[in-house]
């Protein structure tokens, strides 16, 4: 192949395309570049990278392969000599198709356990959940105003909600004393904190279950927090997108939950963010909804979705696969049931090479604690550890950091992206590299 050599003149760019807020400098993403640069394969590159890094559910993907062999003919856009290719290759409206929005709402129902209800003309789709996000924040916020996030939190979120939007993330910073739960006090000095830097507070986004602490929000906690946007006149964002993955209890309370409860008193200030990323382990195919109980912002939120549209095709399939309520709760059940057995035996794994985990019971990953094997207490000796974790262990895990958790030491380490083989291999590179160390 010829490579054409291109001169490049010096030419102003935007000061979006310019600003460091993609935060793509972070370990977190230099973590990815040491894998993308050699990556672990178990016949071709053995000693590679083992990608730890990557919140994806892989463990139940040949439930989808099957349904989808299965059901070809359902799936497909040409049935019994009748093709449906013409309506879904035209222009969709922004709503979406109706079939998939109601699928949606369905499915989003029987993740929660049937405890609620989700109104199909509530929903707005978006490619993914970080478009949902990020559209979300454009809505809600102005450039330089504030977001409260409890720490420790997905480092995407730092491109995600801030890069385009000039929105501020200041954090709500929980620690270990009480297994990183959030706080009224914690909540407060954030708010305060965002006020002394002349910043007006907008709103506090959750993940529910935390990203990435691996446990799911109590009720009570919830309820505190809904308090507090509430005496503060400010919106909430609960990111719910592993809503599905609750693998120690199928006990699962989301905010839509405690709105019920209290007859959907405050509700207009409550946004809710789904996406099949994670429980369908469907991350490529870009599907993400925002469900908002305030007119204004579903409207706003369709309007602005033509930039995140879904394809139509992809809607037409996925309306089929979660309509089927036979398939989704064998899936539920199962892949609930796979992500325990794989926690498990990381758990296991790490505990008999001397590492404790914060306990989990739901999401792609565990919060590991190697506090005690650092030289010094200190974000640098954070990332020395870390930094021989990727280059000589050869396993890109995220440093607590990176996800601005304030104790040094803690590091979210992913098990549902690889085989049951791959993760053996991943553990005994830590269990001789702990060795080394003692």
């Amino acid at each position: 192949m010829t490579i054409i050599e291109i001169e490049q003149p010096t030419v102003v760019l935007s000061k979006t395309a310019l600003s460091s807020t993609h935060g793509e400098d972070s370990p977190y993403f230099a973590g990815w570049k040491a894998y993308d640069e050699n990556p672990y394969d178990q016949i071709t590159n053995p000693s590679g990278v083992i990608q730890m890094g990557l919140a994806e559910n892989q463990v139940s993907f040949d439930l989808l392969e099957k349904y989808l062999e299965n059901n070809s003919e359902s799936c497909s856009t040409w049935r019994k000599g009748v093709s449906d290719f013409r309506d879904n290759a035209l222009f969709q409206d922004y709503h979406g198709l109706e079939s998939f929005r109601q699928a949606m709402a369905s499915f989003m129902e029987q993740i929660r356990g049937g405890k609620v209800k989700f109104d199909p003309d509530r929903i707005v789709i978006t490619a993914g959940a970080t478009a949902a996000n990020e559209l979300l924040t454009f809505i809600l916020a102005n450039p330089n105003d504030a977001l409260l996030i409890p720490t420790p939190y997905y480092p995407g979120f730092d491109r995600d909600l801030r890069w385009r939007t000039g929105v501020h993330i200041v954090p709500i910073h929980c620690d270990s004393s009480n297994n990183f739960q959030i706080t009224p006090k914690a909540m407060e000095d954030a708010y305060k904190n965002a006020v002394s830097m002349k910043m007006r507070v907008r709103g506090v986004l959750i993940t529910n279950p935390s990203n990435p602490l691996g446990i799911t929000i109590e009720k009570s906690v919830l309820e505190e927090i809904l308090d507090f946007v509430t005496r503060k006149n400010i919106h909430l964002v609960s990111d719910e997108i592993y809503s599905g993955s609750v693998f120690i209890s199928s006990e699962f309370t989301s905010i839509a939950d405690i709105l019920e409860e209290r007859n959907y008193k405050e509700c207009e200030r409550v946004h809710i963010v789904y996406s099949l990323s994670k429980d369908l382990g469907l991350p490529g195919f870009r599907v993400g909804t925002i469900y908002s109980y305030n007119d204004k912002v579903v409207t706003t939120a369709r309007r602005m979705s033509s930039f995140t549209l879904i394809s139509s095709q992809t809607q037409h399939l996925l309306a089929s696969m979660l309509s089927d309520r036979k398939f989704t709760e064998i899936y539920i059940n199962s892949n609930r049931e796979r992500l325990r057995k794989r926690y498990d035996m990381i758990i296991e794994g790490l505990r008999e090479a001397g590492i404790k985990c914060l306990k989990g019971n739901a999401g792609l990953f565990c919060w590991m604690n190697l506090s005690p094997f650092l030289e010094k207490p200190t974000r640098e000796g954070e990332l020395a550890l870390w930094n021989s974790i990727v280059n000589e262990v050869r396993l890109n895990i995220s440093p607590g950091s990176s996800c601005h958790c304030s104790e040094p030491g803690w590091f979210r380490v992913c098990f549902a992206n690889m085989s049951e083989q791959t993760l053996e291999v991943a553990l005994k590179r830590i269990h001789n590299f702990m060795a080394e160390r003692n």
